[in-house]
């Protein structure tokens, strides 16, 4: 128990940290990108409020230094077409959506797959990525095996995700394809990362997050196990809310024409590899 609460108590400090060097950057950031230069054929503004997930992948810092695919990728895009980037660091995919659709962000920028269900409720852009997600677990402390080594074996088992995901929908039909109940535990509060690490910690059984995520963080937590796959690959796009009309079409064009960049093809060795 004291080993999780030192875990929370660092999540939090670590994020306040966080927004406070973001809080620093946009302010420089303002002060060096021209208004003069944008793209898109509006005078509305030239500024877009990003909520962007917490975690390895897409947006993270490391002593003084912030990065991330997800994070460099914006950060070009905006070079590029003369924008101004407030980013918001997230870690609850659920709450994040619900201010998405009441209009205090312009775009939702994490680790989430493109699934019909999904694009029929939300507007998400030109997929940036691949990724497939996988069943994280504890390794057998004696035969250092994970204990489900297939997903059949998770039959009647419980399985923590992250709320507002389509993850969820992907796991009932999993459930209808084995043919037995798949139990999910929705978490509102944890992104990602946090529940590698409750699951790494022994404090939760099982949780599906996406792959690349997953490889980053078992570097650090070799107990932990990622060798089931609980879906094929998936494209993985942003979000767009409904506060400017321009923003989804502009950003789709934009990130078409940054696919074919050098600059996407570095960006993807960096971080895809």
């Amino acid at each position: 128990m004291k080993q999780l609460k030192f875990l929370y108590t660092r999540s939090v400090i670590y994020v306040v940290a966080l927004a406070v060097a973001v809080i620093s950057m946009v302010s420089l950031r303002k002060c060096q990108h021209s208004h003069a230069g944008s793209d898109t054929g509006s005078a509305e503004t030239d500024t877009l409020d990003v909520a962007i997930e917490y975690s390895p992948l897409s947006f993270y810092t490391y002593a003084d230094t912030l990065g991330g695919f997800n994070y460099d990728l914006l950060n070009y895009i905006a070079g590029r077409h003369g924008l101004t980037l407030r980013f918001h660091p997230v870690v609850s995919l659920s709450q994040s959506l619900e201010n998405l659709d009441k209009g205090s962000y312009d775009i939702l920028v994490a680790d989430i797959p493109l699934t019909y269900q999904y694009r029929e409720k939300l507007n998400f852009l030109e997929p940036v990525m691949t990724d497939r997600q996988v069943l994280v677990q504890l390794r057998d402390s004696v035969t250092k095996k994970p204990p489900v080594k297939r997903q059949l074996d998770l039959a009647g088992d419980t399985v923590w995700v992250i709320a507002g995901s389509s993850v969820a929908d992907r796991i009932s039909n999993l459930s209808q394809e084995i043919g037995d109940t798949i139990y999910v535990r929705p978490d509102s509060v944890n992104g990602a990362e946090q529940l590698f690490i409750l699951t790494a910690m022994g404090q939760i059984k099982h949780a599906v997050i996406n792959e690349r995520v997953a490889r980053q963080l078992i570097k650090d937590y070799p107990q932990a196990d990622i060798s089931v796959y609980i879906s094929f690959s998936q494209f993985q796009s942003w979000i767009a809310g409904g506060r400017h009309p321009w923003v989804a079409d502009s950003l789709n064009s934009w990130i078409k024409q940054a696919k074919n960049d050098k600059a996407y093809k570095t960006l993807t060795k960096r971080y895809l590899k």
